[in-house]
This record gives C-alpha cells, structure tokens and sequence, in this order.
C-alpha cells in the first residue's frame, strides 16, 4: 500500500469533511497511482512525519491538459476554486514554479474505503 499525501492545512479539513474526492497533480503520475489501488490518505509536510486519515481506492486517473479540466473536477479538488487560472496561481505558490495552462496534469479520483 502506499500513500496519497497532502501537504495544505486546508485540504486536511477537506479531506476529514469528505469534500475532496480528487485530486489534481502536475505532470504524468498514472504509473505512480494506478487505477484500483489501495493508498492512505494522509496529511503532513514533505519530508516530515504524516498523519494517516483514511483508506481509499483509486477510482479514476486521467491525464488531462490545465486547460482541459472541467468544473467538476476542480470543485472535487477544492470547492472554493472554481477557474483553472485560479488553480494555477494556487499551485505556483504551493508548488514553486511557473505553470502553463497546456502543462499536463494527472487527475486522480479516490473513494474512501469504510471498515464494517
């Protein structure tokens, strides 16, 4: 099993509230994250110590351009961003670097898994 770590305080009450359900991440990942895994959600600083949130599965990874993402899949990343500009300015800061909006982004859909 591995992780699908996020690093933002606010996507640590997105993720405990369940409003995030995607994810959106620079680059081509889909051989890092692979449809119908099992991950841990967890929240904590690179290179730091983690807190583990949950269990989920990998629904859905697409590849997709930043022009290209659609209004839902930015409201399952993060219901206040609601233009891909918007989410560009947001990831230059997280991300330090300069983004184009026909750089590749992978979308990753997960679903937790609930213990009966």
């Amino acid at each position: 099993m591995f992780a699908l770590n996020f690093i933002s305080e606010h996507n640590e009450q997105l993720l405990l509230s369940r409003k995030k359900t995607a994810t959106i991440r620079p680059g081509d990942l889909r051989e890092f994250y692979p449809e119908n895994s099992i991950v841990w959600v967890t929240f904590g600083k690179r290179y730091g110590t983690k807190k583990r949130l949950y269990k989920a599965v990998i629904d859905r990874v697409l590849i997709k351009r930043y022009a290209d993402l659609t209004s839902a899949e930015l409201s399952h990343q993060n219901p206040e961003i609601t233009t891909v500009d918007e989410l560009i300015q947001t990831f230059e800061e997280i991300y330090e670097k300069q983004i184009h909006i026909d750089d590749m982004v992978t979308v990753i859909h997960f679903s937790e898994i609930v213990d009966q």
